[in-house]
């Protein structure tokens, strides 16, 4: 690993377009010395906005890609069929050891694929799940899977268990992290054929702090730092969680916007709801990691802003500093062994 941590940002895909890529990238790199970018993408459309930046010039490169990958075509099908599209470009300097991760806002089934298949899955591991944080009322806790691999066995949940635990003790500094399976009940008798099933081999596994069965209602409630999950109910979840977080701050704010009265008590506690706000914002957070590959690859959401570039930034340094996929890699290599 190079002492330079190298991040590629495929900068075409995006709801917001490359500018917010240019911007994240720019005050990113201020903000992180030991990191280096690579923008792929349109150059001549990148090096306009970088035109209008002050930046460190060495830190920050432009490499041309010339095809783009739309969110309606077929995934796999795009990443094997457009080789100088933003996103393959990007993953292959990951391939080629060029950059140590990549962040896209592009396709979902695209990045899930160009992981795959470009970047690849470790020696010993059997899936590659799509792990964001989530806001609690404590620290966020991670939800693995959130949308990668609907269908899973109950030997594959048990290494995302261990993935996710080594995430949340390396990159979030959370000692023995507690893990829960999420289910309909938190008697062991209670749950679908995968739940029963996964649950006598993560109680055997040494590897994780195994807490039991997690019902939906308690997520919210810090009772778990790694959630787990196949993907099909993981995505319900985040999705959920999503919706209601945007709805419940709507319905605030036009509680405090209806009246005068309650205008004034909206000033009084603006600082606490400004607090409120943040903890359930994306851009603090980074984008979901794509665990167990060769390397790192982050997807943030199709609507991020620079806020969300230069937190994912932030995230892809921590996540290497700590040789996190190192770690992964190691623990599955030996059981393979």
């Amino acid at each position: 690993m190079s002492e330079q941590i190298r991040i590629a940002i495929d900068t075409i895909g995006g709801d917001n377009g490359p500018e917010v890529c240019v911007k994240g990238a720019v005050e990113g790199v201020k903000k992180n010395p030991n990191v280096k970018v690579y923008l792929t993408g349109h150059a001549d459309e990148l090096n306009k906005y970088l035109n209008n930046e002050d930046y460190d010039k060495d830190r920050i490169e432009v490499i041309n890609a010339t095809e783009e990958i739309s969110l309606h075509e077929t995934p796999v099908k795009a990443v094997q069929s457009k080789k100088d599209s933003s996103l393959v470009v990007a993953m292959n300097l990951v391939k080629e050891d060029k950059a140590d991760a990549v962040i896209s806002a592009g396709s979902s089934g695209a990045v899930l694929a160009g992981g795959q298949f470009i970047v690849g899955r470790a020696k010993g591991v059997k899936r590659a799940p799509l792990a964001p944080l989530i806001p609690t009322t404590g620290s966020p806790s991670l939800l693995i899977d959130c949308g990668a691999n609907v269908d899973a066995k109950p030997e594959v949940l048990v290494q995302f268990a261990v993935m996710g635990s080594v995430y949340m003790e390396s990159v979030m500094g959370i000692e023995n992290p507690r893990v829960a399976i999420v289910n309909i009940g938190v008697e062991e008798t209670k749950g679908n054929a995968l739940v029963k099933s996964t649950i006598p081999l993560l109680k055997e596994c040494k590897d994780i702090n195994f807490i039991g069965s997690i019902e939906a209602r308690d997520i919210p409630y810090a009772k778990a730092d790694v959630i787990l999950t196949e993907a099909f109910v993981g995505n319900v979840i985040i999705k959920l969680y999503e919706g209601l977080s945007k709805m419940i701050l709507q319905e605030v704010k036009g509680a405090i916007t209806s009246s005068v009265k309650s205008k004034i008590g909206g000033l009084l506690i603006k600082s606490s709801l400004l607090e409120m706000k943040s903890k359930f914002s994306a851009s603090n957070k980074g984008g979901a990691p794509l665990l167990g590959l060769k390397g790192l690859v982050v997807k943030i959401h199709g609507n991020s802003k620079e806020a969300e570039v230069i937190s994912a930034i932030d995230q892809c340094r921590a996540f290497v500093e700590n040789d996190v996929s190192g770690k992964i890699v190691r623990g599955f290599e030996a059981t393979e062994d």
